[in-house]
């Protein structure tokens, strides 16, 4: 109701009018002013349009009381409660039969029929074909049969994907230029009347623009084109011709279809109607065709160009070595490609012989679609892989390993051996990549110029294999194989090599430890991997570092070999080249046109500099600094790290370093071996954190000495704060964690009765920072409550804003307090409530055993008792309100119940 001292100027919010006594004013939120009042029918308008349950000023959450009819008895009869229970789990059987057949269809019956179809293909005879329904109703190898059918449709969905993704790059940037000039001849052929072509006809672009079915012209020489743009215009009719008939005869106006149809049916289907999740069986329809495309697809892309490649195979009588390689297909199935792709050529220049218009560019388009498949493995995949065995090749003197070692390790796992090196020659690829970046933002622009610029706006990789020749593509992955190796040589077995031969002892690294020390091993593995690494990973100075270290040997080589200006610039700001002449866009050329022109070969940006005397033994003289300087720089990075890190773990291991230790020629003893990754990476995590203290230092030097006391100081309370931060969040809570995962799971699990558990207190306390990782990553996924804001603030404050105090009384006390009683509490009994009653050892340890898991599982059964509890009254209310509520009265914000909601505990 309205309150008693409302006056007559209060008005509502929306509709600006005021109170009556059959439609009385609310205040429902906090909001006051002239904001305050509104009616309820206003508001519930207004909920409806927004969706919202809340105020949008203040954020208070409308509340109301439910009116019931006066005939609606105090408790639910039994009658209405079982129909109302029954009515729910039909509704909740019948959502479960239909999403169970939703999963059967798409992750059974399209994944199997995939698996046994592609089988049926690739059998190699007929009687496959005959068998092939019986083989969809066999319940033989079901499971294995399913998981290869997922990775068979994984594969043809991603080539679907690859095929609409190319058609929108040919739309956008244009075909290849001879594709363009045929489409060009054509249609100006077709203008004529099919006369033959004149080259100065001057509606050639025009026409092409409106017949062409993928872009805007692109000449053969677009620096002519934009040369004579104007030309063009100027020559350009008002009226532009109709299009004509192409090569066939066909209209060649099959591009300009209005695509209304086509944008309502994709508004009507949406992801839920096409997967069937919107409760319909429409998607039994789009299940049939996921299939036939499926089988479509298989028959395309894999039948035909391996059957191609198996005959191409047989005639140059390299089928064996094909199956000796341990992927007989896949190497097959390339060969039918580059086949298929040699066809597609010939094919083509038949079609352009008979005029064959429409053919001539469908097999053009073919033939770009297959070019750009075999080129995207190549530099995807064959150029990483190639690279990873290099790096193998060239560090196996490393870990005293064979390329016989490497050849056995082949033959047992093909599949893994191939997949870790080509993971390896990612790695490798892409922080080339980025060190290439790192170089473009201190040298002078131009110097890489032998180097694609990945920054550069207008690179577009797909774009290069559209339009470049193969030639062209060749040259350049054997220029980046010869980088790419060249550079192996210069900073892994160059280096090694010199490592041998000066320091004998330090070699190899150690990959496999005995099992004396593996649960030292996965501490430091898991210490590493979950809290050093991710802590490194995160500065950005080791970067800048990087980058200053890189232009102080670029200023050095340059005063040394005076060429300054060749190696850092004039001081002059980046160009991009020459200014160009303004020029008018034609009807659609310009974009295409200068597409192109940024990927011929050249640089794309230019700076001048000056040309020293006898600048070619310059140019020598700094190619051999740089391969000296590499060489020193990692043989300083495969040493330093490598051996701080074996020293300090002898140290943490084994309490002292031994007596005849040298520098650097004592490898680690063999009692304390760990693998070479984790001592590795520890000495990496000491040199950065020595030179960020060395960089801290310098910076406080202008200072002055009291601000570098007074620095000094805060530090030091900093230090402190956070190790006391971390003997509690990464120290203490990980520990009880793992103890308590040990006794509960792994313990009853593992250790038989008869036999004492051993507790490994560092292996519990690895474990438990990974598992204390995953329940906050948990936590923070999860719904709003107080350990999820804590986490949230100090993640937000971080080390320098650190609030030692809130956590520890909002996360430290309550985990400890619960994992301490979790662990207390059960060992309390068994050891002092057990024995009062139960005399029989056997029983004492079966219960000492059994009692944490037992109260786990009591535990569990309440929470699920809790929430059934909590669900049935949803239920009960659910049946009330359908059956007797009539209404709902908007309720009054109190001021005094929310503050004494608010002080409550």
């Amino acid at each position: 109701m309205m309150d008693p001292d409302l006056s007559g100027m209060d008005i509502c919010r929306v509709c600006r009018s005021e109170g009556l006594p059959e439609r009385p004013l609310f205040h429902p939120c906090i909001c006051t002013g002239s904001i305050k009042y509104i009616h309820q029918e206003c508001l519930m308008q207004w909920m409806r349009y927004s969706r919202k349950e809340y105020c949008e000023l203040c954020g208070h959450r409308f509340s109301f009381t439910p009116i019931y009819s006066p005939d609606m008895p105090r408790r639910l009869p039994l009658k209405d409660v079982i129909g109302g229970l029954l009515s729910s789990i039909a509704t909740a059987v019948k959502y479960w039969l239909h999403y169970t057949l939703v999963a059967i269809a798409w992750l059974g019956i399209v994944p199997l029929t995939a698996c046994r179809i592609y089988r049926c293909l690739f059998a190699g005879s007929l009687d496959s074909f005959f068998s092939l329904p019986f083989d969809m109703l066999s319940t033989e190898n079901l499971a294995s049969d399913v998981f290869h059918g997922c990775f068979v449709v994984t594969c043809t969905l991603f080539a679907f994907i690859g095929l609409v993704w190319l058609r929108e790059q040919i739309l956008h940037g244009g075909g290849p230029d001879w594709l363009e000039r045929e489409n060009l001849v054509a249609a100006a052929a077709a203008a004529d009347g099919d006369h033959p072509p004149r080259q100065d006809d001057e509606n050639v672009n025009d026409v092409n623009a409106n017949n062409n079915i993928l872009n805007p012209v692109l000449p053969e020489n677009p620096i002519e084109n934009l040369n004579n743009q104007n030309n063009v215009i100027e020559q350009q009719p008002e009226n532009p011709p109709e299009v004509a008939e192409d090569g066939d005869g066909n209209a060649g106006d099959d591009n300009n279809w209005i695509p209304m149809e086509w944008d309502r049916a994709a508004e009507e289907l949406t992801w839920e109607r096409l997967l069937g999740l919107d409760g319909s069986l429409v998607f039994l329809e789009h299940v049939f065709w996921v299939i036939s495309l499926n089988t479509l697809f298989i028959l395309i892309f894999a039948f035909c160009p391996y059957h191609m490649g198996l005959l191409a195979l047989s005639v140059m009588g390299m089928r064996e070595p094909a199956a000796a390689s341990h992927f007989e297909g896949l190497l097959t199935t390339l060969m039918g490609y580059c086949l298929v792709g040699m066809f597609l050529v010939v094919l083509h220049r038949i079609a352009a012989l008979f005029g064959l218009g429409r053919a001539r560019r469908i097999l053009g388009l073919c033939y770009v679609v297959v070019k750009v498949a075999m080129l995207s493995v190549v530099e995807i995949g064959i150029l990483p892989l190639v690279c990873g065995w290099w790096l193998d090749i060239c560090s196996l003197a490393m870990f005293d390993a064979s390329l016989k070692d490497r050849e056995v390790n082949f033959k047992l796992a093909p599949g893994t051996s191939i997949f870790i090196h080509w993971l390896v020659g990612m790695v490798y690829v892409y922080y080339f990549a980025s060190f290439v970046l790192l170089l473009r933002e201190i040298l002078r622009p131009g110097v890489l110029w032998f180097l694609r610029n990945l920054n550069d706006p207008d690179f577009s990789p797909i774009q290069e294999m559209i339009h470049l020749p193969i030639l062209q593509h060749i040259r350049r992955l054997l220029l980046s194989a010869v980088i790419f190796g060249t550079a192996v040589l210069l900073m892994l077995w160059l280096p090694v090599r010199i490592l041998r031969g000066l320091f004998p002892t330090f070699l190899p690294y150690t990959v496999s430890v005995s099992n004396d020390v593996q649960v030292n091993e996965l501490s430091l593995e898991l210490l590493l991997l979950q809290v050093i690494i991710p802590a490194l990973l995160e500065q950005s100075h080791t970067r800048i570092w990087l980058k200053g270290l890189i232009r102080t040997w670029c200023r050095a080589v340059a005063w040394i070999l005076n060429i300054h200006s060749y190696l850092l610039g004039n001081g002059q700001q980046d160009v991009d080249g020459p200014p160009a002449q303004p020029v008018a866009e034609p009807a659609g050329g310009l974009a295409a046109a200068h597409q192109a022109l940024v990927m011929r070969e050249g640089p794309t940006g230019f700076q001048p500099y000056d040309r020293p005397r006898f600048f070619a033994a310059r140019i020598v003289a700094l190619l051999i600094f740089v391969c000296i300087s590499l060489v020193l720089a990692s043989l300083a990075a495969l040493t330093i790290p490598v051996w701080m890190g074996r020293r300090v773990m002898v140290i943490w291991l084994m309490g002292s370093l031994p007596s005849d230790s040298h520098f650097i020629s004592t490898p680690t003893p063999a009692v304390a071996k760990i693998h070479e990754l984790y001592t590795a990476a520890c000495g990496t995590y000491i040199c950065w954190m020595i030179a960020r203290a060395i960089a801290i230092i310098i910076s406080w030097l202008p200072q002055g000495r009291a601000a570098m006391v007074e620095r000094l100081k805060q530090w030091c309370i900093l230090g402190a704060k956070t190790c006391v931060a971390s003997l509690l969040l990464i120290g203490l809570i990980p520990l009880l964690s793992g103890l308590l995962l040990e006794v509960v799971i792994i313990v009853p699990l593992r250790v038989p009765i008869y036999q004492t558990p051993i507790l490994f207190i560092w292996q519990d306390w690895a474990l438990g920072v990974l598992y204390t990782k995953i329940a906050c990553a948990i936590t923070m996924m999860g719904p709003e409550w107080f350990l999820r804001t804590a986490i949230e603030r100090i993640y937000r404050d971080g080390i320098r804003e650190m609030n030692l105090i809130f956590i520890i009384k909002e996360v430290a006390i309550p985990v400890v307090t619960c994992f301490g009683l979790a662990l207390a509490i059960p060992y309390a009994l068994t050891y002092t409530v057990v024995p009062l009653f139960v005399s029989n050892m056997h029983m004492r340890n079966l219960i000492a055993r059994r009692i944490y898991p037992f109260l786990l599982l009591i535990i569990i059964c309440g929470m699920v008792v809790t929430l059934q509890i909590k669900q049935f009254k949803k239920l009960y209310e659910h049946i009330k309100n359908d059956k007797y509520l009539v209404g709902q009265k908007l309720v009054n914000y109190d001021h005094r119940r929310a503050k004494a909601q608010s002080n409550a505990p």
